[in-house]
């Protein structure tokens, strides 16, 4: 027990580099994949198609390999020639990554919604930035909440490929412990920290998930 009191310290500061890349993922990636969804399902056939090969890019390849590129490759290309340091090249990847994921959950979600409520919506005289803030947006929060809740979990678990890039998070952190001291007992620490992440997100979701149920009674 007093071994175990002696590693949090290292341990915890590892999970903060974990939730900061986790909340600052979160914060990017959502927005930005709703306005993906929207170009996707958009009448502009370019701006569709140009959303369609970038997420089917980003979903096609590793996550790391999008990381290792960012980092190492990107100050290479041609015009753009930027090198980034460790944690914003992280983001970065985490965040284009990750933003193509919402959008095809966002997008599913939009095209669930019955064509008769943008019907009825044009009849009521709203217009199609109305209607989607107003009508479709909030029915689709409903739909696509355990979608939503098994990537977010999953982003948590993500955030560990940022130790290829020798950042301090959990899963470096109990490693290094455990190379110096020869023991396992930090990782099944760092991996009692994961799961005390994913609960508070699925109690979270659980709670948000019964909260719209009742809109649907």
């Amino acid at each position: 027990m007093d071994y175990v009191i002696s590693i949090l310290g290292p341990l915890l500061g590892g999970t903060l580099v974990t939730l900061k890349m986790f909340v600052i993922t979160m914060a990017l990636a959502v927005p930005a994949g709703l306005m993906l969804a929207l170009a996707r399902i958009s009448h502009f056939k370019v701006l569709s198609g140009l959303v369609n090969i970038y997420i089917w890019l980003m979903r096609g390849t590793p996550l790391m390999l999008q990381m290792l590129f960012i980092y190492f490759a990107l100050p290479f290309v041609p015009v753009i020639g930027v090198r980034l340091p460790d944690f914003p090249a992280a983001v970065v990847a985490f965040a284009l990554n990750y933003a193509a994921y919402f959008a095809e959950i966002f997008r599913a979600g939009i095209q669930s919604i019955d064509r008769g409520q943008y019907e009825g919506a044009k009849v009521l005289g709203l217009t199609y930035a109305q209607t989607m803030r107003r009508i479709i947006l909030p029915q689709m929060i409903r739909r696509i909440l355990p979608p939503v809740s098994n990537e977010t979990i999953t982003l948590v678990k993500d955030t560990s490929l940022i130790y290829v890039l020798a950042m301090n998070d959990l899963l470096r952190a109990a490693r290094g412990i455990v190379q110096r001291d020869f023991t396992t007992s930090p990782f099944i620490v760092a991996a009692a920290f994961y799961l005390i992440m994913t609960l508070i997100l699925t109690w979270g979701f659980s709670r948000l998930e019964k909260r719209y149920a009742v809109f649907d009674e």
